[in-house]
């Protein structure tokens, strides 16, 4: 895929400005693509944290803040062989549409980004993007959800039940739907999400069964210690998310890779670790985890992705 130029920005701000029709238009001319690669498997880049509020990445509490920025690093992410497509809220998604980035990528919606991150309100997370039905009437194939569990708040309970909701309503329309649970936690004024594995399965366990119907459920759950007994929690169809971008790269990808040869897990779903890496080789990073999910594909062969450092962690 070509670089952005400045002369595609100025596209692009022009037809926001002056025909946002072609907004839905070039949406609709999108290709598509099956959901799965050929070999069962499926590499999303996230890029939904700003909508919440989150651009912070390692000590850059404004990492993200640059649209353009961003979406160059999309860009080039999603021009990399392997990578199946992009995770994003409208704002994101259509960019990357009038852009021509959608093409042939499994598009997912993000939907509630209420929870702002820091807000005394953040436990009620309200849906606040997409809709299931908004993601289905725009063509895209995926919808997303973060659903965090906080016995000790009350707004856990409207979140659970707008989710269980958004669950039936995507399992009406066939539309597959992932759900990043965790169990939370107020401290020190910050939510923190417990990523032991008793916590992880015990969220595993309640957002399955939201909903109407699983049918369409998906998870999307955090690399822990012992994974094994994580993924005998679940039937699910489960992909990984990233991790904490401040952690040495070569140690988070030995733990992916120990945790995509695990039954059940189809795959990973990563944002910021990839999108803003230490060394700023946004290329190369993403190469590295195209390897691990579609061995052979791009990045490292799986022969080597067994040898990175912290891979037996």
């Amino acid at each position: 895929m070509p670089e952005i130029s400045a002369t595609d920005f100025a596209r692009l701000r022009d037809i926001r400005a002056g025909q946002p029709d072609l907004v839905r238009a070039t949406l609709d001319a999108r290709r598509k693509r099956s959901l799965l690669a050929d070999d069962g498997k499926l590499f999303i880049v996230a890029a939904d944290h700003p909508a919440r509020g989150a651009l912070a990445v390692r000590d850059d509490e404004s990492a993200m803040a640059d649209r353009y920025d961003l979406l160059e690093r999309l860009v080039t992410a999603l021009g990399r062989p392997g990578v199946d497509g992009v995770l994003g809220t409208p704002d994101i998604l259509e960019d990357l549409a009038l852009l021509g980035a959608l093409d042939g990528k499994v598009v997912v919606g993000s939907m509630n980004r209420g929870g702002l991150r820091g807000a005394s309100f953040e436990m009620d997370d309200r849906y606040t993007a997409y809709s299931a039905r908004a993601i289905k009437d725009a063509g895209l194939d995926f919808a997303k959800l973060l659903v965090r569990i906080n016995l000790a708040d009350e707004g856990t309970a409207p979140t659970l039940e707008a989710t269980a909701r958004a669950v039936s309503e995507s399992a009406a329309l066939q539309l597959p739907i992932m759900l990043e649970p965790f169990m939370s936690a107020w401290q020190d004024g910050r939510v923190v999400n417990d990523l032991s594995a008793d916590a992880v399965i015990t969220s595993m366990a309640i957002a399955a069964g939201l909903g109407e119907s699983s049918a369409y459920s998906w998870l999307k759950i955090p690399v822990v210690h012992d994974m094994e007994r994580v993924m005998a929690a679940t039937t699910l169809p489960t992909l990984l998310l990233g991790g904490d971008p401040s952690s040495r790269p070569l140690e988070t990808y030995g733990k992916w890779a120990d945790a995509l040869a695990l039954p059940g897990v189809r795959g990973l779903v990563v944002g910021r670790t990839l999108l803003y890496p230490p060394d700023g080789d946004v290329a190369a990073a993403v190469d590295v985890a195209a390897g691990l999910v579609h061995p052979g594909t791009a990045g490292v062969t799986h022969e080597e992705s067994t040898t990175l450092e912290g891979s037996n962690a």
